[in-house]
């Protein structure tokens, strides 16, 4: 439980808090991060995992709701959205922590169309939490109170095309505004948002097949690392050299040298080979109802497999934990 009058507990504690049974008849909440920089795929990835669940089951929350200045107060500032000192990181700790304990909070909402700090949010926790954001695996506290976590890392250029595109379309900025407040939040991402990735279990990058000549309506491949962190699905009995133009799965050196397992899921592969091996990963899921169908959705009428795959890793874990938990 949060400490009185506001103030965080140890991360130790925290860990060991939620380790405990609960006392209530209830499950404390399950909570899943989603870390990465700016437009690398975490709302897509977030929301995704919530139609799946039902909002009657899972809620989402960003923590770029945190900001400390609205739009017009930043442009002063000799700092960007992705530093610290830009954000409330305290209290989005606080919060983390109540969440993570089965607590209400009274979140703040920060406006992205309009640049605006606006009216609080009630949260009531449900049973899967998604926290998704800049700094949700920043500090030591906030990653305490999270059972799995990922971090989306996709190649610079892709993550800067997204980024253009997105805040030309849904937030008022030119095509020029985009790429210099890129190159302004540069030495900030690389310093305070990239690092987080070494804490994530699951690092998730989705690109072209380097080699390949593909058309360039391919859907993008999918590169997810599987640290062995926690518990992941046993893959050998699904993957076979029957299904390896779909799917693969390698152990590669992470960027610090340390052996991983990767699983490669194609692009290219026809959409109906990945979907076989979902439903096979799917019925090891300790939650018998019928696998999502919106899983992988890019939009009206767009549909990503390696997303699809991506998100149903997750919902195994999600589900595994309430059941082993």
């Amino acid at each position: 439980m949060p400490a009185p009058d506001g103030i965080a507990v140890p991360d130790k504690q925290m860990r060991m808090t939620r380790s405990r049974p609960p006392v209530a008849p209830a499950q404390r909440p399950v909570m899943l991060a989603i870390g990465g920089d700016s437009a690398s795929g975490k709302t897509t990835l977030a929301q995704g995992l919530v139609e799946a669940m039902g909002e009657d089951r899972c809620t989402s929350i960003c923590v770029d709701d945190y900001h400390r200045y609205d739009r017009e107060e930043r442009r002063d500032l000799p700092f960007t959205p992705v530093h610290p000192d830009c954000n409330y990181i305290d209290i989005m700790e606080q919060h983390l922590q109540m969440l993570a304990t089965g607590q209400p909070i009274l979140k703040p909402v920060y406006d992205h169309s309009t640049g605006s700090l606006i009216r609080p949010e009630y949260v009531q926790p449900r049973q899967f939490i998604i926290i998704e954001g800049l700094f949700s695996l920043f500090s030591k506290l906030s990653r305490a109170c999270i059972d799995i976590s990922v971090f989306l890392d996709p190649p610079e250029e892709i993550r800067r095309e997204w980024k253009v595109r997105r805040d030309t379309s849904n937030r008022g900025y030119t095509p020029e505004q985009v790429v210099d407040e890129l190159d302004r939040r540069e030495s900030e991402s690389a310093e305070f948002i990239r690092p987080q990735r070494r804490y994530a279990d699951i690092v998730v990058r989705f690109a072209p097949v380097a080699g390949r000549d593909d058309p360039p309506d391919t859907p993008l491949s999918a590169e997810v690392l599987l640290r062995p962190t926690i518990e992941h699905p046993p893959l050998s009995h699904v993957l076979s050299a029957d299904n390896r133009t779909a799917m693969h799965l390698k152990i590669i050196r992470d960027n610090d040298g340390t052996p991983v397992d990767c699983l490669h899921v194609h692009g290219h592969a026809a959409p109906e080979d990945i979907q076989l091996l979902e439903k096979t990963i799917w019925t090891g899921v300790a939650d018998r109802r019928e696998m999502p169908s919106g899983l992988g959705s890019l939009g009206p009428g767009r549909r990503s497999e390696p997303l699809a795959m991506t998100q149903l890793l997750l919902l195994y874990h999600l589900m595994q934990e309430v059941y082993q938990g």
